[in-house]
């Protein structure tokens, strides 16, 4: 199982990527401060690191800039409320893989992770399957059967968490979080909306409402 290394000092963002990333099958990690973002990067077995730079101690720019002065390729992500085109370059200058801006959607934020660590993996296969259903993850497109369906970015996100956790009932949180992000409001009812949407374009019987669960491909 893959392990990443969280280096987030605010709470609520921290617990946010802690569950959604643990939802998606890895191992994560958490620390407050730069120092412990440097020291667990260096002397334990990780696959990645999402790095928030405004932390407590030194700042992620300087955890970036030592950990590539000790010749370490452990990938990185930065996470940060700073997106200037200074800041941008800066973390990319500094050694970072990728860059992110707050806020940001979940389903984004995991994406990047998986790119990031099949940089240094073997190749598989960039398709999901099941049940006749069938998504490129290369090209973004859905294939049903022997025929293309169009989808937004919003509904191949949906339908890529469904065809990741096949049999499993997904709650309407769970959902909300991964496609949506973390500034999503637990209220809405736009999870419900969009998979009516899905259910339009795949058949009303694959998608089953679970009550008072959620929903579950079949």
């Amino acid at each position: 199982m893959s392990r990443i290394l969280i280096a987030e000092d605010e709470l609520r963002i921290a617990s946010f990527v802690e569950k959604g990333l643990a939802a998606a099958g890895f191992t994560t990690v958490t620390v407050r401060t730069g120092t412990d973002a440097l020291d667990f990067a260096l002397t334990s077995d990780f696959d990645l690191l999402v790095l928030d730079i405004g932390l407590p101690g030194i700042d992620g720019y300087e955890v970036l800039r030592r950990l590539r002065a000790e010749q370490s390729a452990l990938p990185v992500i930065v996470l940060t409320a700073r997106d200037s085109a200074e800041d941008t370059l800066a973390s990319l200058q500094g050694g970072a893989n990728d860059y992110m801006s707050k806020p940001f959607r979940f389903d984004e934020l995991l994406a990047r992770i998986r790119l990031r660590m099949t940089d240094a993996a073997p190749v598989t296969q960039p398709e999901l399957a099941v049940g006749g259903l069938r998504l490129d993850l290369r090209t973004r497109r859905a294939v049903l059967g022997d025929r293309q369906v169009d989808l937004s970015a919003r509904e191949f996100a949906l339908t890529e968490e469904f065809l990741r956790n096949p049999d499993q009932v997904l709650s309407r949180e769970q959902l909300l979080s991964r496609v949506w992000g973390y500034d999503f409001d637990p209220g809405s009812n736009i999870v419900d909306v969009y998979v009516g949407y899905l259910r339009a374009k795949f058949g009303a019987g694959r998608i089953e409402t679970v009550r008072g669960m959620g929903y579950r491909l079949r």
